[in-house]
């Protein structure tokens, strides 16, 4: 499906920084499409996707209340690329469903729509311009065990199932190294949304 607003694709591997960047556009009154929220949604108790997985993963996924069990299926999908194809074919195209409403109902010059796969997924059709959040492995890889409390071999799963750092870097349009402070990071988006308000009212 077309989108006719300006859309600024943001990816980068997982704990690249993508949230930090992505809240600092928003700083600036861009509105922001996050597919990792969507992604929440669409598994909410009720919803069409969570009875799919739990057809297709069995009971072990659905934990208290009904919810879906992340760890229990994250660990699972994470150790065979079958399962993880699985859930991504559930779960995908909901979500750029719902990703291409909300860029369609946004105002401003322009709208960022955070993808973590983008440069595998459709939803790249759907960017103007992609924007790679980049980080060196080791940092990355810390970072992610800080941040969900992941042993070393889940870690390197989860970053073995994303496409390589080089291939994300020979995609981006623009480019930011976050392996500094988070006021590194956020001076060159300030820059970027500069350039990408002039871009977008051409």
């Amino acid at each position: 499906m077309a989108i006719r607003r300006f859309v600024v694709g943001l990816t980068g591997g997982v704990a690249s920084g993508k949230t930090l960047a992505s809240n600092r556009f928003a700083r600036h009154g861009v509105s922001v499409v996050d597919t990792d929220l969507l992604a929440r949604d669409i598994v909410e108790p009720g919803q069409p996707a969570l009875a799919d997985i739990a057809e297709r993963f069995g009971p072990a996924v659905i934990g208290d209340g009904g919810r879906l069990n992340r760890r229990v299926l994250r660990e699972r999908v994470f150790a065979d690329p079958r399962e993880r194809q699985a859930l991504e074919a559930i779960t995908h195209p909901r979500i750029r469903a719902r990703a291409v409403e909300q860029i369609a109902a946004t105002t401003g010059l322009y709208c960022v729509l955070v993808v973590p796969l983008l440069v595998e997924s459709p939803l790249r059709d759907d960017v103007d311009r992609i924007l790679v959040i980049d980080c060196p492995i080791a940092l990355q890889r810390e970072r992610l065990m800080a941040r969900d409390n992941v042993d070393a071999k889940l870690a390197d799963a989860m970053l073995a199932a994303q496409i390589s750092r080089e291939e994300r870097r020979r995609a981006a349009d623009d480019l930011v190294v976050n392996d500094r402070s988070p006021e590194k990071l956020e001076r060159e988006i300030d820059a970027l949304h500069h350039f990408y308000s002039l871009l977008a009212a051409l």
